[in-house]
């Protein structure tokens, strides 16, 4: 029987247009990465921006690039653009096996797709990735509909262990009538795999990120393919990119061909591109001998956000943006439906780029794209909008570079979101849902705080305000509120992301620290209150007024609000608002360098007053709050305890 690989003629020869389009483009771009510091010159300065905020992630030392004075093409920009992206990526062959270890965990999530008819006989190979816990990502052309799929296999482990002798190849049927979405033009097929999330959890997967910044012209990527169907291959780094078109990566090689539906990756393992075709550069002296094509990840993502899918399989699009360790696979036993195989594979490493280490559990994820922020129908029967800034405020938000609707001021993170003053460089609200039904309680480990790349960094207050002081980096959205979800991993995600600079202020320790102002007050309301449904949304900010004392170059806020918003037992909405004050902590900080320890208090207030106090529009919270019950709207209750509470 004559079996082979899938291959995508009409693919193929679109790709092979696309670059023929392209060569005075890509000729330019290649020659200007021959010159020192092209690469920086090489693609869109907002790209090149983005890359290295990107880079920052995973290599402390670097700092984001200003795009507008890339784009000005001003020396000193250029100048640390260009050092920064030839140290990472125009590396030498040193190597540190950090990068082995990224690229094994990578490796085993990629299997060899074994396309079978009806009648079960194998017509061809493909190569597919895990890139969820149970959704397998693959060219359309290998996998072009549901009936293909359901007759087809994936098969993870082809390939020799370390001593030599065989693994155990792993076999799964594929799922389609759980999940299945494929596109002829962007040619990807992404389809669930008929497995527990135990059976396949061995293998790992490897998550797509839809945000811009994985790759500039310049850049070498891998590719872990099962070439011609055979077995599982990795030259690493001998590809570079050498176009960015809209919807694709162009990225030239003197080696063999990638298989079809084979993940691209870059030096941070982070999946770039579907490769889908290679086509001759014969007549192209300065490239290598094929031009390979691949579709961009982040078209991918948003394809799939524009499509309309049912809740279960909404459900597993969702785990494509949740983050998972990648584990070595581990041996596993085969049974009746799915049969073990043993065959021969060398895994086959060409070694010639510099380690890069993956982001450690607890840090923050590193693709904003998926982030859907604070959701306003959080409550059930209620909307409760984010507060509107007024007319003057407006123009002093902290654009989010990266946002593709309005407000574009607003910074959505896990089950939270952002508004940041840009000439305080503190934020002006956050607004954050929690769920204490799944909850979890996750272990706090060490403190890493990061800047916000979709904000200049010149609008954000980072470490140096608190070195050497009793200044805390006091949360605004408490660690836990956001951590919360169906799994452990995607409370994780809320976790972390509560360690951006954009959602603390700074705190004196004593202020921040103390239990009995109000930290428990969010608790108390969740889980004690006559609450419904165990479902609550806070609103808390500083008080950014004008007098505030300014110290190292910032205002410090004196004054913190909170607003807490749940649904009574009733079905009727309740609003509270607290204020507390670190003014007495805090006095003459700027004029004898140390903080006077003074008494604070926690109030509960209005939440009228908390309107006026900020400007903000809190829409019907105060017609929820109990206080407007009261005779006078002014009241004021110092809280000691929750015998102090109104609810």
């Amino acid at each position: 029987m004559d079996v082979k690989t899938a291959r995508p003629s009409d693919q193929e020869a679109a790709a092979a247009a696309r670059a023929e389009r392209r060569t005075v483009e890509r000729r330019a771009k290649i020659a200007l990465l021959r010159t020192p510091g092209g690469i920086a010159r090489a693609d869109e300065p907002r790209r090149v921006a983005t890359r290295i905020d990107r880079l920052a992630r995973y290599h402390p030392d670097v700092r984001p690039v200003n795009p507008a004075a890339i784009e000005a093409g001003e020396p000193a920009a250029m100048a640390a653009a260009g050092a920064i992206l030839e140290r990472i990526i125009l590396t030498d062959d040193l190597l540190g096996v950090g990068y082995l270890e990224g690229g094994v965990r990578a490796a085993a999530a990629v299997g060899r797709v074994n396309i079978r008819d009806e009648r079960g006989r194998l017509t061809g190979y493909g190569t597919g990735s895990l890139v969820s816990p149970e959704l397998l990502l693959t060219n359309h052309h290998v996998l072009p509909d549901a009936a293909t799929a359901g007759f087809s296999v994936i098969e993870f482990d082809y390939q020799d262990g370390v001593d030599g002798l065989p693994r155990p190849v792993h076999a799964f049927r594929l799922d389609p009538d759980r999940f299945f979405v494929a596109d002829e033009d962007l040619d990807f097929a992404l389809v669930a795999v008929r497995a527990s999330d135990n059976e396949l959890s061995g293998f790992g997967y490897n998550r797509l990120i839809g945000t811009e910044g994985k790759a500039i012209v310049g850049d070498f990527v891998t590719i872990v393919q099962h070439p011609k169907g055979g077995k599982k291959k990795v030259a690493l780094r001998e590809n570079r990119v050498v176009d960015v078109l809209e919807q694709f990566l162009h990225y030239e090689t003197d080696t063999e061909p990638g298989s079809s539906g084979s993940p691209v990756f870059n030096d941070q393992w982070e999946v770039v591109a579907l490769h889908h075709a290679s086509v001759p550069a014969d007549d192209h002296a300065e490239l290598g001998r094929f031009i390979n094509e691949g579709i961009r990840v982040s078209k991918l993502l948003a394809f799939l956000r524009g499509k309309r899918f049912t809740a279960a399989e909404q459900a597993l699009v969702d785990r494509l943006s949740t983050r998972s360790e990648r584990t070595a696979p581990a041996p596993a036993a085969g049974n009746g439906e799915r049969p073990v195989l043993t065959v021969s594979m060398p895994f086959d490493i060409r070694l010639r780029a510099e380690p890069a280490a993956e982001p450690e559990t607890g840090r923050i994820d590193p693709d904003y794209s998926n982030r859907e922020g604070y959701d306003p129908a959080f409550l059930p029967g209620h909307t409760v909008p984010l507060p509107t800034l007024p007319a003057a405020l407006v123009p002093l938000a902290a654009l989010n570079r990266q946002a593709t609707a309005e407000p574009r001021y607003v910074l959505p993170y896990h089950h939270f979101s952002v508004v940041l003053h840009k000439e305080r460089r503190l934020a002006m609200f956050t607004a954050v849902n929690i769920d204490g039904r799944t909850s979890r309680a996750l272990h706090r480990e060490a403190d890493h705080w990061s800047l916000d790349p979709r904000v200049d960094e010149a609008e954000q207050v980072g470490e140096e305000i608190y070195r050497a002081n009793p200044l805390d980096r006091g949360h605004l959205v408490r660690r836990l509120d956001p951590a919360w979800g169906a799994t452990e991993a995607i409370a994780q995600l809320g976790n972390d992301d509560t360690f951006h600079f954009t959602n603390c202020s700074p705190q004196h320790k004593d202020f921040n620290q103390n239990k009995t102002t109000w930290a428990g007050l969010e608790d108390y309301v969740l889980n004690n209150a006559d609450n419904h449904d165990l479902k609550v949304t806070v609103l808390t900010g500083p008080v950014l007024a004008e007098d505030d004392d300014r110290y190292r170059g910032v205002q410090l806020p004196r004054q913190f609000w909170k607003v807490v918003a749940m649904v009574k037992t009733d079905g009727t909405l309740s609003a509270t608002a607290y204020l507390l004050s670190q003014e007495e902590l805090i006095k003459g900080l700027e004029t004898t360098g140390e903080f006077d320890y003074g008494a604070y208090r926690t109030y509960q207030v209005p939440v009228r007053r908390i309107a006026d106090l900020t400007g903000l529009s809190l829409g019907e919270l105060p017609d929820a709050d109990p206080l407007e019950r009261l005779e006078s709207t002014g009241e004021v209750r110092e809280v000691g305890g929750p015998a102090d509470l109104l609810l």
